[in-house]
């Protein structure tokens, strides 16, 4: 069997576990959501960031933590916080900050009982290898989080879909909100 074939296996593994209702509930969320802030470390973050971009695609007020234009996060808002280990720190402090001022923290991670897990209001739960390769957790060939971030990536583009049926954009919209200065 070839390598591809190996890691779309692998990714349809994780992905059936993955709860489909979930995805919609935080597709409605986010359609309520005043403004949606994402973060992540490493790989994890640019995954996030890849989200945000798609969202801003869609027509939603998103930001990412720690970029020089992000305002302050209020009541109202969501905080997508991605870590595959749910242990990153400053993606577990961020999360705990922004649920001590009541805004809506949807946490993406491997481990429900982790930092992360607990400190979210709603959790995915993507079922994916991790880095550090801990007892219980799904066989990969691929090195590192190689897998969760491939399963995070089509999570996010679900998601994505949804909101998008929820707010009635489709591509000719999105594409009027794609960058033009290249």
């Amino acid at each position: 069997m070839n390598k591809t074939t190996i890691i779309l296996k692998e990714m349809d593994g994780v992905l059936a576990q993955v709860d489909q209702q979930n995805l919609s509930e935080i597709a409605k969320l986010l359609k309520r959501s005043n403004r949606i802030f994402v973060i992540g470390e490493g790989r994890s973050g640019l995954m996030a960031k890849s989200f945000a971009m798609r969202l801003m695609h869609l027509g939603a007020s998103v930001f990412v933590v720690g970029e020089t234009i992000t305002p302050s996060i209020g009541a109202g808002d969501t905080l997508v916080a991605v870590s595959g280990s749910g242990t990153t720190k400053s993606v577990v402090w961020t999360a705990e900050k922004a649920k001590s001022i009541n805004c809506e923290v949807v946490g993406i991670s491997t481990k429900k009982e982790s930092g992360l897990g607990l400190s979210s209001s709603h959790l995915v739960h993507i079922p994916a290898a991790t880095k550090f390769r801990r007892e219980g957790e799904t066989e990969t060939i691929q090195p590192l989080g190689s897998l969760f971030d491939q399963c995070a990536h089509i999570v996010f583009d679900t998601i994505c879909l949804l909101y998008a049926d929820l707010n009635h954009v489709d591509n000719s919209q999105a594409f009027k909100q794609h960058s033009n200065l290249e």
